[in-house]
Parts: structure tokens; C-alpha cells; sequence
């Protein structure tokens, strides 16, 4: 569990196919910068995932990441952050199809031991949220 500004708090970080599926999931502390934890997430990913593009949001903003997608041949979908000097083009139809990730959480939190977390060890909040996201992968196949 990690301080923030607004107390105690712990972030999720998934990589999901659609709002029902994750098939990676890490947890940092709520301080934790999320573009730290890209190659964490993206190197737990399964090598037979073959993917043609990644939507991330502006906290994944950063060359290294980019580089990273292109050497592997996935389209980076990042909205450049207001800071970058040089404006960098994002495809915004694929953007949109980033909300996926977004119901993934909203449906994450409707379950309330993950949004208020309960828990106070990390490895038991951690089982939670992969017991969530089973039950999800469960019942939407």
C-alpha cells in the first residue's frame, strides 16, 4: 500500500483485450508513476498475444515506450502529454476503442472489496482483484 495525496492507496495496472478479459494485471503503490510499470505489464504479456496496436493513456506518454512498441511492430496509440515540446500524431479513432479498458475497471469496481480495498496486505488485495477478474473472464464466456 503506497501514500498518495489522498491517503493509503494502491493502483491496477491490466492489459485487457475487451472490458471482460485482462491478461495481465500489477499493482503499485498509489504514488507510483504508471509509465514505470509498462515493461513490467508488457513483459508479462504471453509471446503468442499478437498485437496490432496499444492504446495507452497520456501517463504511458514517454520514447522509450514508443520505441519499444515499434520495435516490436504495435502501433502506439498514446495521446501525447501538454508538457511535450513536439506534438506527436495518435490515431484517435483507435483511442476511442480505450474505453474497453476503462468499463474492465468500472466492472473491477462494482465488486466492493476491490474499489475500497479491504484488504490490508498486498498479496491478499492482489488475489482479490485476479479473482475478480476470473469471475469476469467466467461469466461473460
Amino acid at each position: 500500500m503506497g501514500r498518495s495525496r489522498g491517503g493509503f492507496s494502491t493502483k491496477i495496472h491490466a492489459a485487457t483485450i475487451d472490458e471482460s478479459c485482462a491478461v495481465a494485471l500489477h499493482l503499485t503503490a498509489g504514488q507510483a508513476h504508471d509509465g514505470r510499470q509498462f515493461e513490467s505489464l508488457y513483459e508479462s504479456l504471453t509471446p503468442d498475444n499478437v498485437l496490432e496496436s496499444a492504446a495507452l493513456d497520456k501517463g504511458y506518454d514517454a520514447d522509450r515506450i514508443r520505441e519499444r512498441l515499434s520495435y516490436d511492430g504495435i502501433q502506439a496509440v498514446i495521446p501525447p502529454i501538454s508538457t511535450r515540446c513536439k506534438k506527436l500524431h495518435y490515431d484517435k479513432e483507435l483511442y476511442r476503442q480505450r474505453n474497453r479498458i476503462e468499463r474492465f475497471f468500472n466492472k473491477l469496481k462494482h465488486f466492493r472489496r476491490v474499489a475500497t480495498r479491504y484488504d490490508k496486505l498486498q498479496k491478499t488485495f492482489f488475489a482479490t482483484v485476479h479473482l475478480v477478474a476470473a469471475f469476469l473472464i467466467a461469466k461473460n464466456s
